[in-house]
C-alpha cells in the first residue's frame, strides 16, 4: 500500500482534481466510439490480407480469425477506462508513467503513420478499376489519381466542419452500414452458402493438409492479419481520443479540439480530474463500465462479423480460382464477392463500397494521429500551449497530409500497409505492459474503490500479453529461419 502511494505521488495523479462522474447520457447518445472502431478496421484485416491468406491458403489459418479479434478486447477496455476515469488522453498517461516512455511511443507511432497514405492509394484501386480514368494512364497512376483525390475531399471535409469528431463518426457509422448490409447480401446467395459449412468447421481447429507450400514471404501478412483482426498497433490507441472529444465520462468535464461540449471551452485542458468518493459517481460509474464493455465489444464483434464475411467469401469464391489481392489490385479481385449475386452491377457496388472504406481510413486515421501529435506536443513541451490544441491540431493535419501524399509514391499500397502494420506490432506486444502498470499500478491507488479495476481485467490483460508476445518470437523465428 506504501508503495502504490508512493508511485501515485511520483507521478502526480493524487494532485489532479476531483469532480463527480457526469450522468451517463442514454445508449443511443454514449455509443459511437465503438463504431468508429468497427468502420476503421475494415480497412485493411476484412478486406485485404484475411482474404489474401484465405484465397491463398485455404482454411488453415482460419483458427486464428476469433482469438486474434478477441485478444484486442482487453486492451480495448484498458485503454478506454483511462480516459474515462481521467478525462485524459491516454498517450498523456503513458508520459505520466515515464515521459522517455511516452517519448519512445511517440517516436515509434510517428514511424508507423508515415505510409497510412497507403489506404488512400488502396482505396484508389478501386475508383481506378471502376473508372478507367483517366484513360491511357497506367494502371499505377489511375490509382494514384483516385488515392490524392480522396484525400483532397476528405481533407476539405475536415476543414469545413465545424465539429471534425461528429463527421467522422457519423461518416464511418454510415460506411459501417454499407459495408455490412452489403457484404450479408453477398453471403447469402446459393454459391456461398454451399461452402459455408466446411468454413465453418474451418473456425475451429487448423486445416491440413495446406493447399500450398508456406512461402515465408506471407510471414508479415500473417502477422498482420492477425494483428489487424481489429485496430492493431497504434490504431488502437485512437479509441481513447474518441472517447474523449465524445466527452465520455470524465472527459465531459474536458473540451473539445473542434467544437464546444455543453457549452465548454473549445479547447482540450492539460490536466483531467479523478472521480469523487460520492454514492452518486458510484452509481453513475456502475453505467460507464457497463458502456466500456459494450462499446468496445461493439467495434471488435462488429469487426469480427464483417471479417468472417469477407473470409467466407474469398473460401467460395477467390480460393478455388486461385485470386488473391495484390499489388495495385488490393480491392479489384475482391469485386467478385457482389458479382457473384448481382452481375456486373454488383462489381460496381462493391468498387465503390471498397474505395469508401478503404479510404475512409485515411480520413479517420489523419484525424486521430492529428490529434495525437497535438496532444503530445502541449503535454511534452509546455511553451506550446501558447497555441491551443486545435491549432496544432489542423498544423499536423497539413503535415500528414504532405507527407502520406509523398509515402504513397514509395511503392504498391500493399507492402506500404505491411511496413506500418511491423513498426506498429512493437506496440502491440508493449501495451498489455505499459496499461497494466499505468491502471493497475499508477491510477488505482487514487481511484474510489468501485471504480478499481477487478482482478478478471489484469487475467484478460495478461492472456493478451503472452499471445501477442508468443506471436513476435513465431514472427521473428520464421523470418530469420534459413530459406
Amino acid at each position: 500500500m506504501i508503495r502504490e502511494k508512493e508511485i501515485a505521488k511520483k507521478n502526480n495523479l493524487s494532485s489532479l482534481g476531483r469532480k463527480s462522474v457526469p450522468r451517463f447520457p442514454g445508449w443511443w447518445a454514449a455509443l459511437g466510439p465503438g463504431v468508429v472502431w468497427m468502420a476503421l478496421a475494415q480497412g485493411s484485416g476484412e478486406l485485404i490480407w484475411w482474404p489474401y491468406i484465405v484465397a491463398k491458403y485455404g482454411l488453415t489459418f482460419l483458427f486464428l480469425l476469433i482469438p486474434a479479434c478477441l485478444l484486442q478486447y482487453p486492451v480495448t477496455v484498458e485503454i478506454g477506462r483511462y480516459t474515462l476515469l481521467t478525462g485524459e488522453s491516454i498517450f498523456h498517461g503513458f508520459i505520466r508513467l515515464n515521459r522517455w516512455f511516452g517519448i519512445f511511443l511517440w517516436v515509434l507511432m510517428t514511424l508507423s503513420f508515415l505510409w497510412f497514405g497507403a489506404f488512400a492509394s488502396a482505396g484508389g484501386t478501386a475508383m481506378a478499376a471502376l473508372t478507367n480514368f483517366p484513360s491511357g494512364w497506367s494502371q499505377r497512376g489511375q490509382t494514384l489519381f483516385w488515392g490524392y483525390a480522396s484525400i483532397a475531399v476528405f481533407l476539405a471535409a475536415i476543414l469545413l466542419s465545424k465539429v471534425v469528431y461528429t463527421l467522422i463518426e457519423r461518416f464511418m457509422k454510415a460506411v459501417a452500414v454499407i459495408t455490412v448490409a452489403g457484404l450479408l447480401w453477398a453471403c447469402l446467395q446459393p454459391e456461398v452458402l454451399h461452402s459455408a459449412p466446411s468454413f465453418l468447421k474451418g473456425l475451429f481447429g487448423p486445416h491440413s493438409p495446406m493447399p500450398h507450400p508456406w512461402d515465408n514471404h506471407d510471414a508479415t501478412k500473417l502477422l498482420t492479419a492477425i494483428t489487424f483482426a481489429g485496430l492493431g498497433g497504434f490504431w488502437i490507441l485512437f479509441y481513447s481520443y474518441w472517447i474523449r472529444d465524445k466527452g465520455s465520462a470524465m472527459a465531459d468535464h474536458m473540451g473539445r479540439i473542434t467544437g464546444p461540449i455543453k457549452g465548454k471551452p473549445e479547447t482540450i485542458t492539460s490536466d483531467g480530474h479523478l472521480p469523487d468518493a460520492s454514492p452518486e459517481s458510484s452509481k453513475r460509474w456502475n453505467s460507464w463500465r457497463r458502456y466500456l464493455a459494450v462499446d468496445s465489444l461493439t467495434g471488435i464483434c462488429g469487426n469480427l462479423f464483417t471479417t468472417l464475411m469477407t473470409c467466407l467469401l474469398a473460401y467460395a469464391l477467390l480460393f478455388p480460382k486461385g485470386l488473391l489481392p495484390n499489388e495495385y489490385e488490393l480491392a479489384v479481385v475482391q469485386s467478385r464477392f457482389f458479382e457473384v449475386s448481382w452481375g456486373y452491377a454488383g462489381r460496381i457496388l462493391f468498387l465503390i463500397v471498397a474505395a469508401a472504406f478503404l479510404t475512409d481510413t485515411w480520413l479517420a486515421t489523419a484525424d486521430a494521429v492529428s490529434r495525437m501529435q497535438a496532444d503530445i506536443v502541449h503535454i511534452l513541451f509546455p511553451k506550446s500551449r501558447r497555441f491551443e490544441q486545435r491549432h496544432w491540431y489542423y498544423f499536423f493535419l497539413g503535415v500528414l497530409t504532405v507527407i502520406t501524399s509523398f509515402t504513397m509514391l514509395l511503392d504498391a499500397p500493399g507492402t506500404l500497409i505491411l511496413t506500418s502494420a511491423v513498426i506498429g506490432f512493437i506496440g502491440t506486444v508493449i501495451f498489455p505492459v505499459a496499461l497494466y502498470l499505468l491502471n493497475h499500478r499508477m491510477l488505482a491507488p487514487n481511484l474510489p474503490l468501485w471504480a478499481r479495476p477487478r482482478k478478471i481485467s489484469l487475467c484478460l490483460l495478461a492472456v493478451s500479453f503472452l499471445a501477442y508476445l508468443a506471436l513476435a518470437v513465431a514472427y521473428l523465428w520464421v523470418i530469420l529461419s534459413p530459406k
